[in-house]
């Protein structure tokens, strides 16, 4: 996304949608709907983890940081204004990015790409790889003529024209009904799929015409390509996340902002019918999340600063059977505009900074559950009224969380034939009776996740 730091817009830009292929479906195409987005690193250090953790792991896509050359500076944001559609960035060059393509579909994950298509830079200089630029004029690519003739800021998200013709914060808008800048947006995808990408996610979709994201669309070599457009719901303006579901997935805010609320506020038992249940976007058009890395500055969402609350909330998130999961991984910040420790460049997890959320044991536990119990509806929910609940996903999982500030010792009625399961939370044995009942005790904060075709610990 753009710099929503930027003059304190920090919720205003933005929004929604994940790809799907020519009639929208309801995730990610595959029986891996997972989507670990390493935000900020280097594209050798994705390749490794695609090898090391995510294969393993069961993640189907691995979601990477824009790759086009963009403006010059160590601030985060610098990645969100292109000013050439080579791939030339911070993260790494051609030969880089095609490398960790082709090491990720060896470790059987997918690849989707963070685009930037909605605008171009602020100001004038020389990019990352050298291409020199202005506002308004990018050699080779663009000229003033390509820009919409609004120049001012959006000021109005009550005005559907202001949005999608004005300027995110500043950004020189394209203008995305003119046919060659629809054009040159398909041949900087296009070139993405030549390399092999698998889908996009398409960084601030709310400021571009639900119309002309079609057009680009169609114009795909691979016009099925995974596609995850960002339009964040904000209530009572002019364009909605709804409009852009017949492109792809939409990436669903409310359900990260009110997962804060519930989590923080109120009760784990409210989420017995989290979803569509709650007005938002129908499950096989949404992109859901705890955080991301727009959210995690802004405050609007929990983050890793919120501990063990997070864990459960990634943990319920990756459980239910709602919308295609993101897990945002990224590193510590307190200076929100600081840029990826090392450039980008990720040695081990844990250290300078990076927390790998990706690979947390409770997190990273919970893509082989989903997978495991992929298709089953909820079964034998259970909740105590405040916040410990369970349910199970037909007779292939069960889940236990306790957000309670106790610990919580009961028997829970499951649908799971009986035997021994390995609690992949504690990775400790739990056995299951005759009649489906299992026996547990959950520490305060803690959870219990057990599923079909996992017996050891």
């Amino acid at each position: 996304m753009a710099r929503r730091t930027l003059a304190g817009i920090a919720a205003l830009a933005a929004a929604s949608a994940v790809m799907t292929p020519t009639v929208a479906e309801a995730s990610p195409p595959g029986s891996k709907d997972v989507t670990a987005v390493l935000f900020e690193w280097n594209f050798a250090s994705v390749a490794r983890e695609c090898t090391t953790t995510l294969g393993p792991a069961g993640y189907g896509y691995v979601q990477v940081s824009p790759p086009a050359e963009h403006i010059q500076g160590s601030q985060w944001w610098t990645s969100y204004q292109p000013v050439s559609y080579r791939i030339a960035g911070r993260l790494g060059d051609r030969a880089a990015f095609k490398n960790m393509v082709d090491t990720c579909h060896a470790a059987g994950v997918k690849v989707v790409a963070d685009t930037v298509i909605n605008h171009m830079s602020a100001g004038s200089g020389t990019g990352t790889g050298g291409s020199s630029y202005t506002k308004y004029t990018y050699p080779g690519l663009y000229s003033s003529y390509d820009f919409d003739n609004c120049t001012s800021q959006i000021t109005n998200y009550g005005d559907r024209w202001n949005v999608q013709n004005c300027e995110l914060v500043g950004l020189a808008d394209l203008d995305t009904g003119e046919s060659y800048v629809r054009g040159a947006i398909a041949g900087y995808l296009n070139d993405l799929l030549s390399l092999g990408v698998d889908g996009f996610r398409i960084d601030a979709a709310k400021h571009i015409p639900a119309a002309d994201l079609a057009n680009i669309k169609s114009r795909l070599t691979n016009p099925s390509a995974y596609w995850k457009q960002e339009v964040i719901h904000g209530a009572g303006e002019a364009v909605q996340p709804t409009e852009y579901t017949g492109t792809g997935d939409v990436q669903e805010f409310r359900y990260a902002y009110d997962l804060k609320r519930v989590f923080n506020n109120e009760n784990l038992a409210y989420l017995k019918n989290y979803g569509e249940g709650w007005g938002y976007l129908s499950s096989g058009s949404a992109g859901v999340f705890v955080d991301n890395h727009d959210t995690e500055r802004n405050g609007s969402t929990l983050s890793y600063k919120d501990n063990a609350t997070y864990t459960l909330a990634n943990v319920f998130m990756l459980a239910w059977p709602y919308g295609a999961p993101d897990i945002n991984s990224g590193y510590e910040f307190t200076d929100h505009d600081a840029g990826p420790p090392g450039g980008g460049r990720v040695d081990a997890c844990w250290q300078s900074g990076w927390k790998c959320q990706h690979n947390w044991p409770e997190i990273k536990s919970m893509v082989a559950f989903r997978n495991a119990t992929r298709g089953q509806s909820v079964t034998n929910w259970w909740d105590n009224g405040g916040d410990a609940i369970a349910f199970g996903r037909g007779n292939k999982g069960f889940v236990a969380v306790n957000h309670e500030s106790g610990a919580l010792t009961r028997t829970y009625q499951t649908s799971l034939p009986a035997g021994t399961y390995c609690d992949v939370q504690s990775n400790k044995p739990v056995t299951v009776d005759g009649s489906g009942r299992l026996t547990a005790t959950l520490g305060s904060n803690t959870a219990l996740a057990v599923y079909a075709g996992k017996s050891g610990c």
